[in-house]
């Protein structure tokens, strides 16, 4: 338990992930099992359609963070029994710790043979938990270790620089090709308006792997009328019509 409560949850920046998660795992060695099991449920363990309680903590914007969590999700049903039972282990163990001396006879046969059937029963009652426990962090491990695989992908690296999503949806304010034109701006504004095409250019130079075929677009002129995060305007340039753009206000 002390286990999934540490490592289903982690997020900060980067450089520091090694560091929060050394520190989860201290925090979570000094917990009760009943301030464990209040921990599991609303955060590894939740209902269907409730994903729980949203971390309020906003993470730096300044330098690259990471935030990542793994759920159990259980009928609303299944929820309620399984928190019953943990909640019941969690009475058992108290009970064996502090009062299971008082509560038996320990001075007689027959007092001790009464004892040791009330803890071969709760022994099976502890194991049945015990593999329900490990079952849960075998699984949590298993997403962990896909996450871990599919971090390096393509898929990965389109979705998390690009903003595009494996069905080829683009994100358009988190798609790199944006941040890039915006860059561009940056650089090459002439009264607070870019030329579209020296935009392109400026990227192909820095950034040559931000092309609009990659977010479905012909043209560079497409992608700054379809993400619909610039103003889009058309000037004659030494007899020929150019195309201009710059950041909306927010």
């Amino acid at each position: 338990m002390k286990a999934i409560v540490a490592h289903h949850e982690i997020s900060g920046p980067a450089h520091s992930l090694e560091a929060i998660r050394a520190a989860r795992i201290e925090d979570a060695a000094t917990k009760t099992l009943g301030t464990l099991v209040g921990q599991l449920f609303g955060s590894y363990v939740v209902t269907d359609g409730n994903g729980g309680e949203e971390r309020d903590d906003a993470l730096p914007g300044d330098v690259i963070s990471f935030r990542t969590r793994v759920q159990l999700s259980l009928s609303a049903q299944d929820y309620a029994n399984t928190q019953a039972d943990l909640k019941d282990l969690v009475s058992l163990r108290n009970t064996l710790v502090h009062h299971f001396i008082d509560q038996h006879d320990l001075w007689t046969v027959d007092g001790c043979r009464v004892a040791q059937d009330e803890l071969g029963s709760a022994y099976t009652r502890i194991d049945q938990h015990f593999e329900q426990l490990r079952g849960w962090a075998e699984h949590m491990d298993q997403a962990r270790r896909l996450a871990a695989e599919f971090v390096p992908s393509d898929v990965f690296h389109d979705l998390v620089v690009n903003g595009i999503a494996p069905d080829g949806t683009v994100d358009w304010p988190a798609a790199g090709i944006v941040r890039a034109l915006r860059e561009a701006a940056a650089q090459l504004a002439v009264e607070g308006w870019t030329p579209i095409a020296a935009a392109g250019r400026w990227i192909a130079d820095r950034h040559p792997e931000q092309l609009p075929a990659k977010y479905g677009c012909s043209s560079w002129r497409q992608v700054v009328h379809e993400c619909r995060l610039f103003e889009l305007r058309y000037r004659e340039v030494e007899g020929q019509r150019a195309a201009w753009y710059r950041p909306r206000e927010a």
